[in-house]
């Protein structure tokens, strides 16, 4: 699993923060661009939360341009690293380290894997059904079966597995994969544009429609720009 690492505002701490802290522990990377040591600190701190697998997650803070969350934390000096769990810092560290120190402070954060997080790992349908008898709720096991049963055609079973869960980008895309491929029309990746276009005047009063237009750029790749043109062209529809 790739972590992906938040770009955290002022405006954003609170829930890209606070409430996701009451979840997993939150790395939080103080930094600006023209701090050498943090260049150096920056890299380190990706490699060793992505290598957790999830059970930490790292966020970067800019403080230059975030003055509040600075001052929040006291900051006088960067590169300054603290870990939140339940909202509450609970480690933290100023300056530098190298990456076996950094790897100790992020393996302290991390809960040693439970039986059923291992048999997540595994991906195969037995080993997530497993899992899922141990956690019914284990958010990695059920977004990975659900995938795989997407991909069988068993789109039903997929979306009550989803519904267990709190909503998520991945288990979101998912979802949407899952109503796609029950749909009666199949939409092959060159007709996106033309099966959007053909949906927009239905979705103000044709909720269908509406969901398979919202689900549709549900699964268009990360930072493809038809997602914001078509998102525009559906507010305009609907407000």
């Amino acid at each position: 699993m790739v972590s992906d690492v938040t770009d955290v505002t002022d405006a954003t701490f609170e829930h890209d923060v606070l409430e996701r802290s009451d979840q997993v522990p939150v790395v939080v990377d103080l930094w600006a661009p023209w701090c050498g040591p943090c260049r150096t600190l920056g890299p380190i701190l990706e490699k060793v939360v992505e290598a957790t697998n999830g059970a930490v997650e790292l966020v970067k803070v800019n403080v230059d341009e975030n003055p509040r969350i600075a001052g929040s934390f006291q900051v006088q000096s960067i590169p300054a690293v603290y870990a939140l769990r339940d909202r509450k810092v609970v480690d933290g560290f100023i300056g530098a380290l190298a990456e076996a120190q950094v790897a100790d402070f992020v393996n302290r954060l991390a809960p040693a894997p439970s039986e059923a997080d291992l048999l997540a790992q595994s991906g195969d349908e037995e080993s997530l059904r497993k899992a899922l008898e141990l956690e019914p709720d284990h958010p990695g096991a059920v977004v990975a079966l659900a995938r795989l049963l997407v991909s069988k055609g068993e789109s039903a079973e997929a979306l009550e597995l989803l519904a267990r869960i709190p909503e998520t980008a991945e288990g979101r895309q998912v979802a949407a994969e899952a109503r796609l491929a029950a749909q009666p029309v199949e939409v092959s990746p060159d007709g996106v544009d033309a099966r959007l276009d053909a949906l927009l005047p239905r979705v103000k009063d044709d909720e269908q429609a509406r969901q398979e237009y919202l689900d549709l750029l549900e699964t268009l790749p990360d930072g493809d720009p038809r997602a914001a043109t078509y998102r525009k062209a559906l507010a305009s529809r609907l407000f």
